[in-house]
């Protein structure tokens, strides 16, 4: 009986009806469920902030002259960097560096300008190399300010010698398409969405039927004329529709607090939500249905969707970055199609015409999903 796959849909409003009244029971975890986009959102869209702003630099000016101070002042001048003091030796500057109160060391000798005259100046950066990520990205703005400073310097010692300036042989128009201020957060926000969904069905449908089993009400179930059908699906609707408010709550903050664009129709966010959650909750339910305790079925769901997805989607980590065979172990992670699809939808504003693949495979992932959750229940004891 319990193989059959014919429905009952008074049967099913049943199930659905039961675990919306549990769901509600349960304050505590509903609480949970709709504060963790927010909370989420907070966190991720304002700590894991890849733009450089207002690197502190300690700043050695040895050489103390018009020429120097010019230098100086482009460092002020950027966004990028703060002068947070000065030095007078690199003993100071490395005291500075150590205990934090600088990222970055400016240090222009003494011999600055007689140098730049002969056309070979030199001035020295020092980055703390310890936050890997923000002294490649400070060293990189430097340099781009020390490629300014040479071509005013070149402009001025040409205009000095009557030769007038000299025209450079190629300028290159920098522009960046689809995230024009290259704001990381625009990219952050869409996969947080990804996360917020992960989160809710290992939080939530991982320990539905395990909890069942807990509490003996398995058997009771198992005694009644429902069919897996009935009970697979009536137990994930619930969460579905919970889910679903999670990422309408996710994109709304992500533009409130944060101004992201959403260039692409919401429609079309939501639909592919829609086929990703599919699967998300129905892989929770497998879990449930199989392990048949709620903390050993919720850690599973952690380690086996959420570190995954946190890890190897492209969410946190460039996956060009990783070695070879774990970017093949990418293509087995659902959130990396998903991932994609948001960023194409929010920052390119392109249609189902451009995303139908990455659509096509998660809504491949979530039939299987389905079809494993339908498999795994069996309405007998064992």
């Amino acid at each position: 009986r319990g193989g059959e796959a014919t429905m009952n849909f008074r049967r099913l409003r049943a199930v659905a009806r039961k675990e919306f009244i549990h769901v509600f029971r349960d304050w505590r975890s509903l609480v949970l469920a709709v504060a963790i986009p927010a909370l989420l959102i907070l966190i991720f869209g304002y700590a894991l902030d890849m733009d450089l702003d207002n690197v502190p630099t300690v700043v050695w000016d040895q050489s103390r002259t018009p020429e120097s101070r010019e230098l100086i002042a482009l460092f002020s001048g950027s966004p990028y960097f703060s002068i947070s003091g000065y030095s007078d030796s690199y003993g100071e500057m490395q005291r500075r560096l150590e205990n934090g109160k600088a990222l970055l060391g400016l240090v222009v000798p003494a011999d600055f300008v007689q140098r730049l005259r002969q056309g070979r100046a030199q001035a020295q950066v020092i980055a703390d190399g310890s936050d890997a990520n923000t002294a490649r990205l400070a060293l990189g703005y430097a340099s781009a300010l020390g490629a300014l400073y040479n071509g005013r310097v070149a402009a001025s010692l040409a205009r000095i010698s009557g030769r007038g300036a000299a025209a450079a042989p190629i300028v290159l128009e920098l522009r960046a398409w689809y995230n024009p201020d290259l704001r990381s957060v625009n990219t952050t926000v869409p996969g947080i969405i990804v996360i917020v969904m992960i989160v809710i069905a290992a939080m939530l449908t991982s320990v539905t039927v395990a909890r069942e089993w807990e509490l003996g009400t398995m058997e009771q179930l198992i005694g009644t004329p429902i069919r897996v059908p009935e009970l697979v699906l009536g137990k994930v609707l619930p969460y579905y529709v919970i889910g679903m408010a999670d990422v309408a709550i996710a994109v709304v903050l992500g533009q409130w607090l944060f101004q992201v664009p959403l260039r692409g129709h919401p429609a079309l966010v939501f639909f592919t939500a829609a086929i990703f959650l599919t699967g998300a909750l129905f892989f929770g339910l497998m879990l449930s249905i199989r392990l048949k305790a709620q903390v050993l079925a919720n850690q599973a769901a952690i380690m086996a969707s959420y570190l995954p997805t946190l890890l190897l989607s492209g969410f946190a980590f460039a996956i060009e970055n990783m070695p070879v065979p774990v970017q093949l172990l990418t293509y087995l992670i659902p959130g990396r199609y998903f991932i994609e699809i948001l960023r194409d939808i929010y920052l390119k504003g392109v249609g189902l015409e451009i995303i139908w693949f990455n659509t096509l495979l998660l809504a491949i992932y979530a039939a299987l999903m389905v079809v494993l959750a339908h498999k795994s229940m069996k309405l007998k004891l064992e």
